[in-house]
């Protein structure tokens, strides 16, 4: 089986992609990992009082007779104004656990899928090392980006970093943060040499 090419930035050349772009598509696992993505970034910190915990007098509203109104107890609970919350949202995790084997095989199918369609392109660090987000802004252009853009770096590419991240609908982040979710949600993938390298020896 042939390997998937995709273009360089800025150049008339193709570069090869590792093998783990042609992994089949496998819909079941991508959702799983892309679904714990999303729900690994929310805080859980939503949190509401219940009728315990609200700062109300503890005493009786009225007295129980005589009056000719309903008898009452509490002003803490959940009908009144001031009153505490019933079944309302506490603080939690959301974290979702997806086995290893199984979010690489997704993250190499998402990436595959970006191989199969044209939508990936590679981008060498060393023709950045001076940052120029115009060099950048036009070889998206030239290359025909559809936005979102999503940019992978590694931590060292400086220069790259400071080129792209002033592009509107540009997203530059390092290849260890980026989940499946990053991927499937982007139109348009720019990674650079040193990121492909490091994709695939924690891919492959």
């Amino acid at each position: 089986m042939a390997s998937a090419k995709a273009p360089v930035l800025g150049k008339t050349t193709k570069a090869d992609l590792p093998e783990l772009f042609s992994e089949p598509f496998h819909h079941s696992l991508v959702h799983e990992a892309a679904r714990a993505d999303l729900a690994a970034r929310r805080r859980g910190t939503a949190s509401t009082l219940t009728r315990a915990e609200v700062s109300m007098t503890t005493a009786k509203a009225w007295r129980q007779k005589g009056t000719g109104r309903a008898r009452a107890g509490s002003l803490a609970v959940p009908n009144r104004t001031g009153g505490g919350v019933a079944f309302g949202p506490r603080p939690r995790r959301y974290t979702v656990k997806v086995n290893r084997k199984a979010r690489r095989r997704a993250m190499r199918a998402a990436l595959a899928v970006h191989a199969d369609r044209g939508s990936i392109a590679v981008v060498a660090g060393s023709d950045l090392e001076t940052p120029s987000t115009g060099d950048a802004a036009q070889a998206l252009t030239k290359w025909g980006a559809l936005a979102p853009i999503l940019v992978v770096i590694t931590a060292e590419q400086v220069g790259v970093l400071k080129s792209f991240r002033n592009i509107e609908r540009v997203t530059v982040a390092e290849v260890g943060s980026i989940g499946v979710a990053d991927v499937i949600g982007t139109a348009s993938i720019v990674v650079s040499k040193d990121a492909l390298e490091r994709l695939g020896e924690v891919l492959g």
